[in-house]
């Protein structure tokens, strides 16, 4: 008799990360309760399963849910208001005293509802989020089933979030007790950046990190004058000050790092650190391109984010596995170099691993939740079609994303959300942009 379960999925291909390099023709995965219970032969599935819904996707294919490794979702509402300039100018003069003027509980949770529709919509069914007032970036990740990594921020100035270091991690710590049984919530430890933060509070994060398991997510090396500033102020590049407090390891994602010299490679490899490469973001604001050529070729495990849409302005994974690849062969040279399987990778599989949730997410594996993505490639635009892997990062978009689930939930359908009305959130949008202009 064949086993009941929730769910058939049968696309044309099927992209399942690992093992690696692998497209499978008519293929179909079965699942239940949230799970991936077994890939096979779509011929063989009748046999094996009696699915409560079955979903055919002719000339779609399926892959894991994108993982967004570095985003501020909550300044979705700030996208498009300080464009065109360098990064510190764009934080000093024009982010920084909106986030002042601005950033609440309020703010958080409906610009993260924002990002989050927009997210969903382009296939990424879990991101990795610094910013302020966590719990209502939680409650806006729920709302719409979202998985969310969740950073516990911590810099050394008031907001209004919190009054000072120790104070943002007793917030952030005390909400990771609070969720820590919900099953699409996460956390990271989240210390802003070098520039932000004091030696002590570094020290404790790294304690904290070992005592809890948690990763430890830091922009680092993103400009040159952020390295020029750690010189005359500690005497050291930056890399080299998280080393001497404790905070190069596997758990240590560092974002940017776009100013390495070989060394500080050298040294992430050996510490099997990782790099949530932001290429989009990274260009925009002029402050240049990662080395990833070389930190491959040293085995530094890399994952991809969009950063915030402040500085993107969009929160969308194709475009940067798609920036990454030709950023990668023009600042190398060698057009051979991160190829679509390796960038397919970077934004699903090593991302989960970054976060240590490779065991639940970012493959198409029995076992692991049913994170999963459908896209179209019948489109004018995406036609003929020799290779699916090398369409979804160099042809298609998120434009041609049809369907994504989250934990085996369907939550877009044929392109659009779910179950969730976007009217409201637009209104709400338009009212915090006339607050935002005032």
């Amino acid at each position: 008799m064949p086993e009941p379960i929730d769910l058939l999925i049968e696309p044309h291909w099927l992209i399942p990360i690992e093992p690696r390099g692998v497209v499978l023709e008519d293929h179909a995965v079965a699942v239940s309760s949230g799970r991936i219970v077994d890939v096979l032969p779509a011929r063989e599935a009748p046999n094996r399963y009696l699915p409560a819904r079955k979903v055919v996707l002719p000339k779609q294919v399926l892959i894991p849910g994108l993982i967004n490794l570095h985003t501020h979702a909550a300044m979705a509402l700030l996208r498009g208001i300080a464009d065109d300039l360098p990064l510190m100018d764009w934080l000093k003069t024009r982010i920084w005293p909106a986030e002042t003027r601005h950033v609440s509980a309020a703010f958080v949770r409906d610009g993260t509802l924002l990002a989050c529709a927009e997210m969903l919509r382009g296939g990424i069914t879990c991101f990795n989020d610094m910013y302020f007032f966590p719990e209502a970036a939680a409650e806006a990740a729920n709302c719409l089933g979202m998985r969310a990594a969740l950073g516990i921020i911590v810099i050394e100035f008031p907001t209004a979030y919190a009054s000072d270091a120790d104070d943002y991690l007793s917030k952030g710590l005390a909400l990771r007790d609070r969720l820590r049984r919900d099953p699409l919530i996460s956390f990271c430890m989240a210390p802003h950046a070098p520039y932000t933060v004091a030696d002590r509070t570094f020290e404790r994060i790294a304690t904290l990190s070992a005592q809890l398991d948690l990763p430890i997510h830091v922009h680092i090396h993103e400009t040159k004058n952020e390295i020029e500033q750690s010189m005359v102020r500690h005497g050291m590049r930056p890399l080299q000050r998280l080393q001497r407090l404790g905070l190069l390891g596997p758990g240590l994602i560092g974002v940017h790092a776009v100013h390495l010299d070989e060394s500080e490679v050298a040294l992430m490899a050996e510490n099997g650190c990782t790099v949530a490469h932001c290429p989009t973001s990274n260009m925009k604001l002029a402050s240049g391109a990662a080395p990833t050529v070389q930190l491959d070729k040293f085995g530094v495990r890399l994952g991809l984010g969009t950063d915030g849409a402040a500085s993107n302005n969009r929160l969308d994974m194709f475009q940067e596995m798609r920036h990454a690849g030709l950023l990668a062969k023009v600042t190398s040279g060698d057009a051979a170099v991160l190829h679509a399987h390796a960038l397919l990778r970077m934004a699903t599989l090593n991302g989960a691993a970054a976060l240590g949730l490779e065991d639940r997410i970012g493959s198409i594996e029995s076992g692991k939740a049913a994170d999963l993505c459908a896209i179209r490639l019948d489109a004018l635009e995406a036609s003929p079609c020799f290779d699916p892997a090398s369409h979804l990062v160099y042809a298609a978009g998120r434009e041609h994303v049809s369907h994504v689930w989250v934990d085996g939930v369907l939550r877009v359908e044929n392109g659009m959300l779910s179950g969730y009305d976007t009217s409201q959130l637009l209104d709400t949008v338009n009212l915090w942009q006339n607050r935002l202009t005032a």
